[in-house]
């Protein structure tokens, strides 16, 4: 009875999937072939039971199955094998000796609401080109956007070389490709090149994923020394043996060619950037719930300070930040600032992870020689504290020094038991606290100076997906005087909802 109850769930399995056409006559997709993958699975779990309780054939005219059924399912078997080996041939398995691919996205939802903020702040953010009249006492509007809709794929070239494509379409008008480059990895030292458009290393929550960060928005600082972070370049990064030392340097573009995909221009006009990082304690034994980071960075850049009307480029030295939400303008901005020969930047950094805690905090300086005038000096720096309150962890990434993904003890859900009643998992809880400052007035540059408190709640459903609230109250001063208004504060509420892939 045992062999016909083994051999009748078995045949009834592979007869429901011979009922469709055959393999070869279908279009499989990538369900398919994971549905089949389970399948195979499970039909080798059952095969390897039969043969432990191997019984002699039954006879076919009782009515039950015999060996011929054992021998058509072993068929079967065997094609449904043949079809997932041809799958992961196309899919470029080390074993096939083609590229590999690997899909990756991400979706955050965003709500800004602007409920309180002075006049000066409306002045702010309105160009200089709008009538006077228009401006005073017009409110920031609320919005809806999509801040992030990525789409990308990403894979091994054989053993030795990589590939990464990324393209983000949160503005469908004006799309943007993100990381795209080709790289070799497995280079002495732990070694990876990647050549094509990447991250600048400079400033750590600019490093890590917008994924992974705690709050909404970058630091002011952060944004304001490094805007949107990605240029053109020739990298190379690695890291010790033992984990301990991670390093990243290159050579990059200043240009950002995120919308047209070129620079034109007879300047060379070029930045060289570097970071050290360690993380001299890493306690394994509790699978990193404590640790210690400190970093180095620093930027040496040669804008174009005597651009002409022949040059089709423009990179002056300029600095300039949202307030950590997505409003219309920057609020805080040099503009060009005429006659930058040189600039460069150094930055500090650290964190210290103690279970549910943690604080991190920067700082960065940005010298600027003119040719025109006096020099110039601008700098800034946040800190901020995390505690979670359901006892997880913020994961820390020594290969890269870079915060990781948070997974919750317990993924959020909300179902109906068949026995009645309602089970129900919490996720993670994490609530934040954050201060930021930025100078960007000097001389007779008045970028203006910004002071930023936010607090912030983060709800992990998963380790893929989170709401994020906060709120944010800061002011700005010394700022040039933009129709009347040198100064302004305001209080900001932010909501994301977020998924990635």
């Amino acid at each position: 009875m045992r062999l016909r109850f083994y051999l009748g769930g078995l045949v009834a399995c592979c007869l429901a999937f011979g009922g469709f056409a055959p393999l070869s006559a279908q279009q499989p997709t990538l369900e398919d072939y994971q549905h089949l993958q389970e399948v195979v699975a499970r039909q080798e779990a059952r095969l390897q039971q039969l043969e432990v309780n191997r019984l002699p054939p039954v006879d076919s005219g009782a009515g039950f199955y015999n060996a011929a059924t054992n021998a058509a399912v072993e068929s079967r078997l065997a094609e449904l094998e043949e079809f997932l080996d041809d799958k992961g041939a196309d899919k470029g398995d080390s074993s096939s000796g083609k590229p590999t691919i690997k899909w990756s996205g991400r979706i955050h939802a965003d709500y800004w609401g602007f409920p309180e903020h002075s006049s000066g702040i409306s002045d702010f953010e309105h160009p200089p080109s709008t009538p006077a009249a228009a401006i005073d006492g017009t409110d920031v509007e609320d919005r809806f956007a999509f801040r992030r809709i990525r789409l990308g794929m990403q894979g091994d070239i054989l053993d030795t070389m990589l590939y990464k494509l990324e393209f983000d379409v949160n503005n469908p008008g004006t799309p943007e490709y993100k990381d795209v480059y080709l790289g070799w990895q497995e280079l002495p030292f732990n070694q990876t090149v990647l050549l094509g458009n990447q991250k600048r290393p400079l400033g750590l929550d600019h490093l890590n994923s917008s994924r992974y960060n705690v709050f909404m928005e970058r630091p002011l600082v952060v944004e304001a020394f490094n805007e949107d972070a990605r240029r053109v370049g020739l990298a190379a990064y690695g890291y010790t043996d033992n984990e301990k030392y991670h390093w990243r340097y290159g050579v990059y573009n200043l240009e950002n060619t995120s919308t047209d995909g070129r620079f034109i221009g007879d300047s060379l006009q070029l930045s060289g950037n570097f970071r050290l990082s360690s993380s001299p304690w890493y306690d394994d034994s509790s699978g990193g719930r404590g640790y210690f980071h400190w970093a180095v960075s620093g930027m040496y850049a040669r804008p174009d300070g005597d651009n002409t009307a022949a040059d089709t480029n423009a990179n002056d030295g300029r600095f300039r930040t949202r307030m950590e939400a997505r409003s219309n303008s920057r609020w805080i901005d040099t503009g060009r600032i005429a006659g930058i020969t040189d600039y460069e930047i150094v930055g500090l950094e650290s964190i210290v992870n103690v279970g549910p805690f943690q604080v991190v905090g920067e700082y960065q300086s940005n010298w600027s020689q003119r040719s025109t005038a006096a020099d110039l000096n601008f700098h800034g720096a946040y800190v901020y504290v995390s505690y979670f309150l359901t006892g997880e962890h913020q994961p820390y990434e020594r290969t890269t020094g870079t915060i990781g993904r948070v997974k919750p003890f317990e993924n959020f859900f909300l179902v109906d038991r068949c026995c009645g009643g309602r089970g129900r998992g919490m996720g993670a809880l994490q609530i934040a606290a954050r201060y930021s400052y930025l100078d960007l007035s000097d001389e007779n540059i008045l970028g203006g100076e910004g002071k930023n408190f936010t607090a912030g709640l983060n709800w992990f459903w998963t380790p893929y997906s989170k709401l994020q609230l906060n709120y944010i109250y800061g002011d700005i001063t010394n700022h040039a005087d933009v129709n009347g208004s040198t100064a302004g504060n305001y209080h900001i509420i932010g909501t994301r909802f977020m998924v990635d892939f």
